[in-house]
């Protein structure tokens, strides 16, 4: 079996809950509130999942509307995520327990037509990130050899 190329890498910070996260030649930091026994130092894990869905249904939509040479501008995602009883999901599976509740408002700026707006919220639908999160998961967890030194 090949070895896996990773393309993220998340390391803790001391004992609390920040973390330095690198992508690349990108750097990032995650962390949990005040509230929540963190200290704040950059956003928690379920508002970076949700910012990578705001920013592929935003790529998503600016890429099809350039294809198809529509005067879209400028789109504004506005998000939010909630665990509800999954009793209260319409579009639950199960009726037991909870669910994840992704909301999604999006705000499209140029003079589209209704039409090409209406398709626009169709394609927002079939961003990869969407696909994802709504498509069969499977996370392989392994533990690395021990660390040295």
């Amino acid at each position: 079996m090949a070895a896996t190329t990773f393309q993220v890498r998340v390391e803790s910070e001391g004992q609390g809950f920040a973390q330095s996260i690198e992508l690349g030649k990108h750097r990032l930091r995650a962390d949990e509130p005040v509230a929540g026994g963190g200290a704040d130092t950059g956003p928690n894990p379920y508002d970076l999942l949700l910012a990578a869905l705001g920013a592929c249904t935003s790529m998503t939509l600016g890429w099809y509307a350039r294809t198809k040479s529509w005067p879209l501008e400028k789109v504004v995602v506005r998000l939010a995520h909630a665990r509800v009883h999954a009793a209260d999901c319409a579009a639950c599976e199960s009726k037991e327990g909870y669910a994840d509740r992704f909301e999604r408002e999006i705000e499209l700026h140029g003079a589209l037509s209704e039409e090409q707006r209406a398709r626009l919220l169709e394609i927002a639908e079939r961003c990869p990130v969407h696909k994802t999160l709504l498509g069969q998961k499977e996370i392989v967890s392994r533990l690395a050899p021990p660390a040295r030194g």
